[in-house]
This record gives C-alpha cells, sequence and structure tokens, in this order.
C-alpha cells in the first residue's frame, strides 16, 4: 500500500485569477476533493492551502502554493520538510500551453518548459527530480501572458469537468500505480470526439459521453454519470 504522497496543484491566489486557464491545476485539486467528500477540510499553512484525506484508500495531501505562481517553490519546500517526503512521492500539477486544450501530460522528471511555477520549485529544491502532471490549455498565439490569464471560453467550459475528472484520476493512478503506470493510460487519454493533434475538435450534446450536464445536472463520462460539480 503506498504511503503519504503530496499533490500541489499549482496556480494563483484571489479572485482575480479564479478559473483561468494559469489555474488549471489548483481546478484538478479541488475536483479531487469534491469527489473524495474532502472540499470544505482545508488549513492554510506553510505557505500553502492544503487538505489532507484518504482517496481511493492512499493518503494524499492536496496542497495549493498561496505564495503566486513564480515562488511556488517556497511553499513546496515548506510542505515537503513539514511531512518529510522524498521528492518520489510528489507530484505537482501545472497548466502547459505547448500541449493542446484537454491533453494531460505525465512525466517522472523534467525541465521547466517554459513554466515560472516549475522553474520555482526546480530552483529551491535544486532538482528535476519530481514527477508532473501538466494539463493542456491551448497554444497562447502572440501573447503567452494574457492567454494563461484568461478563462476559457465557453465550449471549452463545456468539457472542463471531463478533462478535469481524467487529471483527477490520473493523480489517483500516479499514487496508486507509480509514473510509468499511470503515464502508459493518461498520456495517450483523449477527449471523446478529439481529432489528432487536437482538444475539442468537436461537442457532443447535453446527455451524450464527454458532453456538457443535461438538464437534470448530471453529465455522461467515459467511467460513469456525474452531478456537475461547481469549480470554485
Amino acid at each position: 500500500m503506498p504511503g503519504l504522497k503530496l499533490i500541489v496543484g499549482l496556480g494563483n491566489p484571489g479572485r482575480r485569477y479564479a478559473e483561468t486557464r494559469h489555474n488549471v491545476g489548483w481546478m484538478a485539486l479541488d475536483r479531487l476533493a469534491d469527489r473524495a467528500g474532502l472540499a470544505g477540510r482545508g488549513r492554510e499553512r506553510d505557505a500553502a492551502s492544503t487538505i489532507r484525506g484518504d482517496v481511493a484508500g492512499i493518503t494524499l495531501v492536496l496542497a495549493k502554493p498561496l505564495t503566486y505562481m513564480n515562488d511556488s517553490g517556497i511553499a513546496v519546500r515548506k510542505l515537503l520538510a513539514r511531512h518529510q517526503l522524498p521528492l518520489e512521492d510528489m507530484l505537482v500539477v501545472v497548466d502547459d500551453f505547448a500541449l493542446p486544450f484537454g491533453r494531460l501530460r505525465l512525466r517522472p522528471t523534467g525541465s521547466a518548459g517554459g513554466h515560472n511555477g516549475l522553474a520555482s520549485i526546480i530552483a529551491e529544491l535544486g532538482s528535476l527530480a519530481f514527477a508532473r502532471l501538466r494539463i493542456g490549455i491551448g497554444e497562447p498565439g502572440p501573447d503567452a501572458v494574457d492567454h494563461v490569464l484568461s478563462r476559457f471560453s465557453a465550449a471549452e467550459r463545456a468539457r472542463l469537468p471531463t478533462v478535469l475528472d481524467a487529471a483527477a484520476d490520473a493523480i489517483v493512478d500516479w499514487a496508486r500505480d507509480g509514473a510509468p503506470a499511470a503515464a502508459n493510460r493518461w498520456n495517450a487519454w483523449r477527449l471523446e470526439g478529439a481529432a489528432e493533434g487536437e482538444g475539442a475538435a468537436s461537442h457532443p450534446q447535453p446527455g451524450e459521453v464527454g458532453g456538457p450536464p443535461g438538464a437534470d445536472g448530471i453529465r455522461r463520462t467515459g467511467t460513469g454519470w456525474r452531478r456537475l460539480l461547481k469549480l470554485d
């Protein structure tokens, strides 16, 4: 049985940044907490908002650094020290504009890849040796800063719950089975109806798999029906 695992979702605190593309790491942790019945149990400590609880039989600490993205490493260093965890027991969940909307990419290690939050963590820890789950937010066009700090389009928001459910499942798989097994499953995952190399090329209708919720507030996923939960 896996021991304690630390899941760090990167984002920026404050209403100004709520539900922006750059905060999709926070959204994924919120989704997992909602599904596990842990929402509302968080506390602020070590420069982060944290929740500790059992998810699928695994004890997880879900942490959202409150330092702002560019100083995420400060909170991560404090969290690792408090829980006395090696880097191999930490997964960082981040946005990635190099991936199409909705795509997931899990790696056991790697560079910052231009992501300021990852760069801060690497600088604070002096190591690249931690797993990261990247969630695609789509290509930015000419202005990357405006893109990552923008909110998802209406079409993307209709499919975002499906992406967040997949990210939450990938987190659990990483904690239970390790990075290679989780990567084998989720790096090949696609949104229903998405064309090769795209995130959301078509839009299923309400009630269809991968589509938005119906009038009853329930949407259908590949693994069953889930009631739509608020993202905040």
